[in-house]
This record gives C-alpha cells, sequence and structure tokens, in this order.
C-alpha cells in the first residue's frame, strides 16, 4: 500500500509576490506539491508559474495538471519539461491529457480544431511516446499519423530520468493508455462521481495494467472538504458540500477531520487512492488532515 501524498491545484494570484507566497506557504504547511492546470483563460500559464514557485521553495513538487496535448508539439513540450525538471533540482511531474471536453474554446483561440475524442487520445498517445523518449535522452525520429520528427534532441536534459508522467483519463482507451504508460493516473471523474463509479474505472485500469498495476499511483482531486467547497464549484455547478457527502462522491470528504481520515484510509484500502490534490481554497480546511496522514 503507497503512503499518503497530498498537493494543492492552484491557477491564480493577485500578482507575482502573491504567487511566490503562495507556493511558499503550501510548502510551509506541508503539502508534497504544487500543481497547475492548462487554459487560455483564468489560469496562469502553468511552465513560467510553475518555474518561479520552484525558485522559491526547496522541496516543493510542482506539476501540470495537466498538459492540453493539442496546445504544444511534443518536441517542445518535452523541452519546457526538461528545463522545469533541471531548473527545479529535479522535483517535476509532468501531466499531461487529451484535453477537457470543454476546451474547445480554447482551441479556437489557438486557432486549432477540436478534434473528436478519439482523435485527441491517438494524438496524445503519440505525444506521450515521444515526450518519454526524449526525456530519456534518447535522439528520436518519428513518422506516424499526427507527427513527424527529424533527429529530435532535448538539450540540456531533465535532472530525473525518468521523469515522472501523470496522465489524466476517464475513458476506457485513455485508462487504457494511462495503464501502459504513466507513473501516476489522475482518474477523471466527475464531482458527483460516486465510489462505485471510481471503483469501476479502478478496476479497468487494473485489468488494462496487468502486473503494472502496483507501480501505478492512483489520483483524484478533492471538490469538498468538511463544509467548504471551491467557489466556482458553489457558483458555477450549483454542489455544495453538504450534498456531495451525502451522494458519496468520491469528490468529498466531510465530517470531522477523524471522519475524513477514516474515509481517505478506507478508500485507500477499496481503491487504493494515495495521492490527493484539492484547490488552494481548501488547503487550509484540509491541513489537518494532512497533519495526521502526511506519509503514513
Amino acid at each position: 500500500m503507497r503512503s499518503f501524498r497530498f498537493g494543492v491545484v492552484a491557477a491564480q494570484a493577485a500578482s507575482g509576490a502573491d504567487w511566490i507566497a503562495k507556493a511558499q506557504r503550501i510548502e510551509g504547511l506541508g503539502y508534497a506539491t504544487l500543481v497547475v492546470p492548462d487554459g487560455i483563460r483564468h489560469t496562469l500559464g502553468p511552465f513560467p508559474a510553475l518555474a518561479a514557485a520552484a525558485a522559491a521553495t526547496t522541496t516543493l513538487r510542482v506539476g501540470t495538471y495537466v498538459v492540453a496535448n493539442d496546445f504544444r508539439h511534443p518536441t517542445m513540450l518535452a523541452k519546457e519539461a526538461a528545463s522545469l525538471d533541471f531548473v527545479s533540482g529535479g522535483r517535476l511531474e509532468l501531466g499531461m491529457g487529451a484535453g477537457r471536453p470543454s476546451a474547445a474554446g480554447d482551441n479556437r483561440a489557438l486557432g486549432l480544431n477540436f478534434d473528436r475524442g478519439g482523435v485527441r487520445l491517438a494524438r496524445l498517445a503519440e505525444s506521450v511516446d515521444i515526450v518519454k523518449r526524449l526525456l530519456a535522452g534518447e535522439t528520436v525520429t518519428h513518422a506516424r499519423a499526427h507527427y513527424a520528427l527529424d533527429e529530435a534532441q532535448v538539450t540540456p536534459g531533465p535532472t530525473q530520468k525518468p521523469t515522472p508522467i501523470l496522465i489524466a483519463g476517464s475513458g476506457p482507451k485513455l485508462l487504457e493508455l494511462a495503464a501502459r504508460e504513466a507513473d501516476i493516473v489522475a482518474l477523471g471523474l466527475a464531482p458527483t462521481d460516486s465510489e462505485a463509479t471510481a471503483a469501476e474505472r479502478v478496476d479497468h485500469l487494473r485489468q488494462a495494467a496487468g502486473a503494472r498495476f502496483a507501480d501505478l499511483e492512483l489520483n483524484v482531486n478533492l471538490m469538498a472538504v468538511g463544509d467548504r467547497v471551491p467557489r466556482y464549484v458553489q457558483a458555477q455547478l450549483g454542489l455544495d458540500a453538504a450534498g456531495l457527502g451525502r451522494a458519496n462522491a468520491i469528490s468529498a470528504i466531510t465530517g470531522s477531520t477523524q471522519d475524513m481520515c477514516d474515509l481517505l484510509k478506507a478508500r485507500r484500502e477499496r481503491l487504493g487512492i494515495s495521492y490527493i490534490l484539492l484547490s488552494d481554497e481548501l488547503m487550509d480546511a484540509f491541513t489537518p488532515v494532512l497533519e495526521r496522514l502526511s506519509g503514513t
């Protein structure tokens, strides 16, 4: 059974100084990671924001949650990832995904088609293969359906070899890709999805991964801690902590600190989920749980 690991998802700050202070506070509270989503609007650019956070901290690991694959050619993605891992002293966890179903507007802003899911998945599979090989120090020549590279190489390379790869997904084919290629799997779950739905995803992942399943770290992103939910969850989705708790939503932990600890431990026992992320709006409410469970 893996030890618990906890991290914070943050997208915005009032200023550069506020961003640095936030990263330092996340580290000071004892969180293991700071991750940044990838979007054209409403979020900082992940690579410069994470580089600044890494420069202002010493142990905090940094990650993308997750890179929208369509936005970057895999050679440039590998270059940015290698540089971030290098300047952070080997603290990057590179999260990759095929793009949120709601991300069509971002693609239009970039002048890109938002292809059907199967096409985006196939493109992501090629990209993951290329990025992993480049980060491993290979010179890559590649000519397939979506990318053509001739003797691509990334120097200087990353500090971590291999560099941890997180793949986010919900559908069977994307989970199968994660089962083959990821070190960390972010289970793509809606805020209201139940533990039973999460169990179905984990079962499919287990079957696809075979013996490799034991090497995978499983992740979920919390939407409710105690009686708190992030503002956008309440404003845009009309959800509150009590309702998510009653629905046995996998994204919610409610009750006392002991209740929340017990629920996370039970879910780890049943599902193998040990890496928990939550919004920066929830990090103070979650800190008592972090203090009891981190590293256990």
